[in-house]
């Protein structure tokens, strides 16, 4: 592969980035999704809540790094489980489908956010944190790649998927998306959420409550 092919390959996953909403898995512009999620996390940091961030492996890198950008830059308050005594202990004691879910169930609020990242779209500790931050109230944002019909990309309230065909493609693209979305955050414009909302023909809590019932 040469360099110039490799560039062609990124450019074309990401032109033909996919964004659906809520479970009924339906498209929606990638713009109006980008602006929804930004509206979301900005009424998140007026209201002082808390941004997750979880993935494994070089997704796990992923959300430390957007973590950190998010806290720095952004003045958002994040957080990620990368703490080695947490993750050995809730993986040793309960299993390690709950390194995620088990501290959500502890720290997750109604009304906080969840950013899950994973390539495949179906890591069983990531599906199972969605699931269990859905059940508190939390907004659910998800980003997945290689099949498109992976288990992970109708669950969020907003669903960004890649048809990537390798690990690395897909984690190419999933940082130039979180990179987008920082890069949002840090414009001075803000678009009211009902504004948004209202575009996508209903509001955030409709969503999160046709989300919520497809788990319980």
């Amino acid at each position: 592969m040469s360099w110039q092919s490799n560039v062609n390959e990124i450019n074309d996953c990401l032109n033909a980035l996919s964004s659906t909403i809520g479970i009924t898995n339906e498209e929606i512009d990638c713009e109006l999704a980008f602006k929804q999620w930004k509206d979301w996390t900005q009424s998140i940091r007026r209201k002082k809540r808390t941004v997750y961030i979880i993935g494994n492996g070089a997704s796990a890198s992923m959300a430390s790094h957007i973590s950190a950008d998010l806290a720095k830059n952004v003045f958002v308050h994040t957080e990620v489980f990368s703490d080695l005594s947490l993750l050995t202990a809730v993986g040793n004691d309960i299993g390690y489908e709950e390194i995620f879910a088990e501290p959500l169930r502890r720290r997750m609020n109604d009304g906080d956010m969840l950013v899950a990242i994973s390539s495949s779209g179906n890591s069983p500790n990531i599906l199972r944190a969605v699931k269990t931050a859905i059940s508190l109230g939390g907004y659910v944002i998800t980003l997945s790649g290689m099949k498109y019909d992976n288990a992970l990309r109708n669950l969020g309230i907003l669903n960004f998927y890649v048809p990537a065909t390798t690990y690395g493609l897909a984690e190419t693209c999933h940082t130039g998306i979180l990179h987008h979305w920082v890069d949002m955050m840090t414009e001075r414009t803000e678009t009211p959420v009902a504004e948004t909302a209202s575009a996508l023909g209903a509001d955030s809590a409709i969503v999160n409550s046709e989300a919520l019932e497809s788990v319980i």
